[in-house]
């Protein structure tokens, strides 16, 4: 398990980003997973929160308040500001930090953007080189524009649960935030390629990632099958994904994930189960076309084998044979997987007031300019005065903001 400093002690190379300012008004999953990236590629994210702070503070489990795991997890190498922006001087002070900044991105509905003068047209016009950036759940010129969307909504509305109950009889959610992450990713690529655009012609823009659309893309470039003619030649729906035997297999003594998928794996399979013959007599399997046009047929004959030998058994099997297979781990074999050990991707921060942090840190490696963990999550406000200090402000300023309630001073509690 490898040690990652503490933002007293910047001991790794500045990252591909280093340099690079960002203004960040997200809050919950989408957002900050997106800036938290950007931050570990060596950016200075400053994270500009509302006096309740970030709501995935609140989400237990936590040691302190306001420091929840969830927020641990997608919040470091970040700082925090606490401005009341519907006071006249905290959207003074986010004007001149965003003066300051190449990015600014917020997961604000449009129209309260728009009341509180921060759209795109009032940034830009401050400063023309910004890449102003809106995550919200739907494009602003669709029917849908302005409702609140959160991950659920968007899981159901591109119809994930129902082709999770089409293969089980019972509509449910992923047991992970996928939509806010997936269109978190998309943002992250969207702000990079408007930076690169920015470098060649200095000039900034406004970028709007809408989740519905987002997520639309996502899972209709699997799904769209027949219809993907135009006229449809069949119903939309990739039979594979859709099979109800596609799933873990049961063995005698357990599960295992396997997945026998072209002409070479299949004939290594059958030579080593002693059935070749008999596969190559039978229409549906005995040619990667036949088995795609039978995916039912093929995983529940390939479900029922599999209960023949134990799981051990089987991954002795599919090692020798070179088939792609792996065993299914629990949430505590995933943390524990001597593999990710290995590689050190399960990284340890010490958290001046939540003692040792255990994170999932950047998966890449680069030969140059490495992502890292260089800063803990943020306590609430912790560098509102330096962050402020930086964009010019002065201590009768700073002061100012103070009494007005603008800048809200970390608690001392």
């Amino acid at each position: 398990m490898s040690n990652a400093p503490t933002r007293d002690t910047p001991t790794t190379p500045a990252g591909p980003l280093a340099g690079v300012r960002i203004i960040d008004l997200t809050s919950v999953m989408m957002g900050p997973y997106a800036t938290m990236i950007l931050g570990d590629y060596g950016a200075d994210v400053i994270k500009v929160e509302s006096p309740d702070g970030d709501v995935m503070r609140h989400a237990a489990p936590m040691r302190h308040p306001g420091m929840g795991a969830m927020y641990l997890q997608g919040n470091r190498n970040k700082r925090s500001i606490v401005l009341d922006l519907k006071k006249p001087g905290g959207r003074a002070a986010l004007l001149r930090l965003a003066a300051t900044a190449d990015v600014f991105v917020h997961n604000v509905r449009p129209a309260a953007m728009a009341r509180l003068k921060l759209g795109a047209d009032d940034l830009l016009a401050t400063n023309p080189q910004l890449v102003y950036t809106s995550l919200h759940g739907f494009g602003e010129t669709g029917p849908y524009a302005g409702r609140p969307a959160y991950d659920d909504l968007i899981q159901g509305l591109t119809a994930l649960p129902a082709l999770t109950g089409q293969i089980t009889g019972e509509p449910r959610y992923s047991p992970a935030t996928m939509a806010d992450r997936i269109v978190g990713l998309n943002a992250v690529h969207a702000i990079l390629a408007a930076l690169f655009h920015r470098e060649r012609t200095g000039v900034g823009q406004a970028i709007e990632i809408p989740m519905f659309e987002t997520m639309a893309q996502f899972v209709l470039g699997d799904h769209m099958a027949g219809r993907s003619f135009d006229p449809p030649i069949g119903p939309p729906g990739y039979s594979r994904l859709l099979s109800p035997d596609r799933r873990p297999y049961q063995t005698s003594d357990g599960y295992i994930c396997a997945l026998v998928y072209s002409d070479k794996q299949w004939n290594a399979f059958f030579a080593k189960i002693g059935l070749a013959e008999e596969a190559d007599r039978d229409p549906r399997l005995n040619s990667i076309s036949a088995r795609t046009r039978n995916y039912d047929f093929v995983y529940d004959w390939f479900s029922q084998m599999m209960k023949t030998r134990s799981t051990a058994e089987w991954m002795r099997f599919f090692e020798e044979a070179d088939i792609p297979h792996a065993p299914l781990h629990d949430l505590d074999s995933l943390i524990d997987d001597p593999h990710l050990a290995t590689v050190g991707l399960i990284q340890s921060l010490e958290h001046p007031t939540e003692g040792t942090l255990r994170v999932a840190g950047p998966a890449a490696t680069w030969s140059r300019t490495p992502p890292s963990i260089r800063a803990y999550p943020p306590n609430l406000g912790e560098h509102g005065h330096e962050i402020l200090r930086e964009a010019g402000l002065v201590d009768a300023e700073i002061a100012a903001l103070l009494k007005e309630g603008a800048l809200i001073e970390p608690s001392s509690s």
